[in-house]
């Protein structure tokens, strides 16, 4: 049973790195396409080695190892080993596949501002590209270094300073130099600005969007027969929580219960069902902690993402 377990987690960790790796190459193609023929810095220390491959013309790819490579050991050694390591995964992979997309011709796919209908189309496009990437690397406990590396070593260092607020102001830092690069110009200034929100609104929405759910408290005198129901044509669980009513000073239960959205009309069903029983309905953005997962057949649904620690996403 031990062998199986050590077998499965390195099947999990090993997967978790492949996806990392594919995520990178997504990363690699977004600049090419929709970062590098618009001329703006996107955020994050990567803007600044795109700023230094518009003046200089060496490839961010290089850059980015160059920059890259020591603050992933650093955190390796300050923050966190497991999360350094995935993070390195990422920024080898996205550098190498810059590197190698530089010797390809994808003129005939990338947006420009200068053959495209709109000027902020392409800062668009690869603010959603990137978010996405975001959220997975999240998921998988990585960051795609840079700024990410540097906040989180200076929040290690000094816990009152935010995470977010060190890595708004050096993206912020990041846009004010791009005014000087690009020819005293607002529009890099803006496009840059325009990128970051995508990327975060993006990042953020497609991270809570799979772990959002629906709290349900059913006040009744039928907390057996409900939770059964519930377990059985649902597939989650309940907690009890014995109630009494103020006003009538009788008795009652509480079920907790916490479902997909897509299953709100089914628990009120099963409510509809039992008289004097009704439910206080809330949003959750998200569930924290260990627990199963189950499909609509009631089987556990294996998760993919190792987070390494030992536990999985």
């Amino acid at each position: 049973m031990a062998t199986e377990k050590t077998t499965l987690h390195a099947a999990k960790k090993f997967w978790t790195y492949l996806v990392i790796a594919g995520v990178a190459m997504i990363g690699a193609i977004n600049y090419e396409l929709f970062v590098f023929p618009n001329q703006f810095a996107p955020s994050g220390l990567n803007g600044i080695c795109t700023m230094i491959q518009y003046v200089t013309g060496i490839s961010v790819g290089y850059l980015s190892l160059l920059v890259n490579v020591p603050l992933a050991v650093w955190c390796y050694i300050e923050v966190s080993k497991p999360v350094a390591l995935r993070s390195m995964v990422y920024v080898i992979t996205f550098s190498l596949g810059l590197i190698l997309l530089d010797h390809v011709d994808l003129s005939a796919f990338a947006y420009s501002t200068e053959n495209g209908t709109s000027k902020i189309l392409g800062p668009l496009v690869a603010g959603v590209i990137q978010g996405y990437v975001y959220s997975i690397l999240v998921k998988a406990s990585a960051y795609t270094g840079g700024t990410d590396f540097v906040s989180a070593i200076v929040h290690k260092h000094s816990p009152e300073k935010s995470f977010f607020g060190v890595t708004f102001t050096l993206n912020a830092c990041i846009a004010l130099c791009s005014y000087f690069v690009y020819g005293y110009q607002m529009e890099p200034v803006i496009l840059c600005i325009l990128y970051s929100f995508m990327s975060t609104t993006v990042g953020e929405r497609l991270m809570k969007s799979g772990r959002s759910a629906i709290a349900f408290e059913i006040i009744t005198d039928y907390p057996e027969e409900i939770s059964r129901e519930i377990i059985k044509n649902i597939h989650h669980t309940t907690t009890l929580i014995p109630g009494k009513g103020m006003y009538s000073g009788r008795e009652t239960s509480v079920l907790l219960c916490v479902v997909n959205k897509t299953q709100v009309a089914a628990v009120n069903q099963i409510i509809h069902q039992y008289p004097n029983t009704f439910a206080i309905v809330n949003p959750v953005s998200e569930i924290l902690g260990n627990f199963r997962k189950l499909s609509s057949s009631g089987k556990e649904i294996a998760q993919v993402l190792d987070s390494g620690d030992g536990k999985t996403l």
